[in-house]
């Protein structure tokens, strides 16, 4: 298999799948719900189809997890996780704050991840052993040392007002503890930004896999470190993230785990 096939394809679909965000911004005929709080878009569920129709064309075989269509199993070991719409909600308000995530994965292994936004045309991509890019430009994470001097970036679960573990808690001591915490509503852009020195730090709780995957790589590539909150190793299934520019991950590790304890005692 090569993996130059599979940067072209993802490639292809990113772009095709952003072009069909575009045309629909700002013209949806409707919003759905998946449950009582998840939106999903027409403009979701038309993106997840184009991507999956390139990744077919050139890979029949291949596994596929999708966030609309779920999963398509084979025997094959390669397996592509997509979002084609990180940000639902973002774009429902015409917010111009959303991507595509296109994550490819090799028995288990993360080897190459692309995320787009479509309205500023950034595009994220980054594969194992190659380096971090933002279109034809290398990046970097960035150089800051103190969480006091740090910018940061979270999010919320969709059932955060019900949920027994919201973030509120995190997000308040984080924020009295740094430069600022930015929630701008795509887990995908938030890891991009952390991998292009734009943001030193985000976390998030209850995440699902394809949220993170192209994300993983991207900032890994760019000198980052990825964990659990807890500080220990980063399960792409469990949902929990903490990314940083490794030179604040402990700090933020510290801070979080004190906010844990503090909602125990609550």
């Amino acid at each position: 298999m090569s993996l130059d096939l599979v940067r072209s394809t993802a490639l292809q679909a990113a772009q095709a799948a952003g072009a069909i965000l575009k045309e629909k911004l700002g013209k949806l005929s409707s919003i759905d719900y998946k449950g009582a709080f998840n939106l999903v878009t027409e403009a979701d569920k038309a993106s997840e189809a184009e991507v999956i129709r390139i990744i077919r064309e050139q890979f029949p075989d291949h596994q596929i997890l999708g966030e609309e269509s779920g999963a398509h199993k084979s025997s094959a070991k390669q397996r592509w996780l997509i979002d084609p719409l990180d940000g639902t909600t973002n774009y429902a308000h015409s917010y111009p704050f959303f991507s595509v995530s296109i994550g490819f994965e090799d028995d288990g292994e993360m080897l190459l991840g692309m995320v787009f936004n479509p309205v500023s045309n950034e595009l994220f991509h980054a594969e194992r052993g190659k380096g971090a890019f933002l279109n034809e430009s290398k990046i970097k994470v960035s150089k800051q040392s103190k969480l006091a001097e740090s910018l940061l970036a979270t999010g919320f679960p969709p059932d955060s007002k019900r949920a027994a573990h919201s973030n509120m808690i995190e997000f308040q001591t984080l924020t009295d503890l740094c430069h600022g915490v930015r929630r701008d509503g795509s887990a995908a852009l938030d890891m991009c930004f952390v991998a292009a020195g734009r943001l030193d730090g985000f976390w998030e709780f209850k995440l699902s896999p394809w949220d993170l995957a192209a994300g993983l790589v991207i900032l890994r590539e760019a000198g980052g470190s990825v964990s659990d909150p807890t500080g220990k190793e980063f399960d792409l299934n469990s949902g929990h993230v903490l990314a940083t520019n490794s030179l604040i991950h402990e700090e933020v590790r510290i801070a979080l785990e004190q906010c844990k304890s503090q909602a125990a005692s609550h």
